[in-house]
């Protein structure tokens, strides 16, 4: 097999240690040394110097959890790096150690065996970390939420019936007025604005058994949401410095139907605006997670369900995509509509999303706005077809159909 890197090194990468397999190609056997390393800032430094004695031009390494990640930021501007899938570079079960996984990878990686992942710059790393750190705040926000709606319901109160908002601005008062002390209807209906439900329905709803425990657990979950809300405003503020280089990218994809301003920094915070390590949309989509996956056998396509991964930037795009569809006259929905008839919502969906992700490439390679299609463009790509299907369709019904050309 043809050597393409003929001074290369894999790094088999642990919480404590690394351990190194340095191969160096000549004419007769290739030279493979090993050697352990600590994972501590000093240990990679002599690593980082243990490397460059051997005149290693490549390194490899797993993407082992966070781990790689100190490794990477030692080496990274003294070799060219690879970071390979865990799962594109498993070793034989029943011969793996260490040693032996330091001396695969570098084997793999001198005949041009390993396919790197794509590892963004630090900038977009950065903002990355703090869009995901943020969708997580929210997440726990919107559960302690659900949590105080267990609590008014174990104490008979029927709040989320009568308002719409659980955390706005009266139901704060009246939990903060129940945290206080307070439990009479007549009271607590004091602390409410303007609502479509009678005085009646309040009254009704707001009369139940509040104990200490419900108070105690309903002020604990409020400050905890209160910490949450403060951290999401920061979190907010240091976005906003930190997409400060891709605020035009971020604001050329916000003119697609269906991406808010929110969700298109998540996108620049996932992929970034550099199209050109994606060489096509396909790879981007594949990357991504939002195209079929590949499981063939004897001439017979077995499964077409999408491969698990790529969670943050799929979950954004499938949300995306929903509020997408809702927009009326649109390219998007047309083609949700269209494949909903065939396969269903949940695979035109992710249709969808995938069509949006790859906009999204154009868009950021070619600098250009959202330009919509248009809802009669199925219509206009094939006319001769769609003649032909409302012609079946009125057949089926009763109807005899002639065709008679327009003037």
């Amino acid at each position: 097999m043809e050597v393409i890197h003929s001074r290369c090194a894999g790094l088999d990468v642990h919480k404590q240690t690394v351990v190194a397999c340095v191969r160096i190609a000549g004419d007769g056997p290739p030279l493979q040394e090993v050697r352990t390393f600590a994972t501590t800032t000093s240990a990679l430094l002599s690593l980082c110097d243990w490397l460059d004695s051997f005149q290693v031009e490549v390194v490899a390494m797993e993407a082992t959890g966070v781990y790689w990640k100190p490794v990477w930021h030692v080496l990274e501007g003294h070799f060219e790096l690879v970071l390979a899938n865990a799962a594109h570079v498993k070793n034989v079960p029943g011969r793996k150690t260490d040693v032996n996984d330091s001396m695969w990878l570098a084997d793999l990686l001198a005949h041009g065996l390993i396919r790197a992942s794509f590892v963004p710059p630090v900038a977009v790393q950065e903002l990355r970390t703090l869009t995901r750190t943020r969708k997580q705040f929210v997440r726990e926000r919107s559960a302690h939420a659900q949590r105080i709606e267990k609590v008014l319901e174990d104490a008979n109160l029927k709040l989320s019936v009568v308002l719409s908002d659980i955390l706005g601005k009266s139901a704060r008062a009246v939990l903060q007025a129940i945290i206080d002390g307070q439990d009479d209807p007549q009271h607590l209906i004091s602390c409410i604005g303007r609502v479509k439900a009678s005085r009646a329905e309040l009254l009704e709803a707001l009369r139940g058994r509040v104990s200490t425990h419900h108070r105690f657990m309903l002020k604990l979950h409020l400050s905890h949401i209160d910490a949450l809300d403060q951290a999401i405003a920061a979190i907010e503020k240091e976005v906003g410095l930190g997409l400060e280089p891709f605020r035009q990218a971020a604001k050329l994809l916000s003119t697609m139907p269906g991406l808010s301003a929110v969700s298109a920094h998540v996108i620049v915070a996932e992929i970034g605006i550099d199209m050109t390590r994606f060489a096509t949309p396909g790879h981007l989509l594949s990357w991504a997670c939002l195209c079929p996956r590949n499981d063939e056998s004897a001439g017979k396509r077995r499964s077409t369900r999408l491969r698990r991964g790529g969670q943050w930037l799929k979950t954004t795009l499938v949300q995306a995509a929903w509020s997408a569809v809702r927009v009326k006259g649109g390219y998007l929905q047309a083609q949700f509509h269209r494949l909903r008839a065939r396969r269903g919502a949940k695979k035109a969906i992710i249709a969808v999303a995938a069509s949006m992700l790859t906009a999204a490439w154009h868009m950021l390679r070619d600098g250009t706005e959202w330009h919509d299609l248009g809802a009669a463009h199925f219509d206009r790509a094939d006319a001769h077809k769609t003649a032909n299907r409302l012609i079946r369709r009125l057949q089926q019904i009763g109807y005899a159909v002639q065709l008679t050309p327009a003037g």
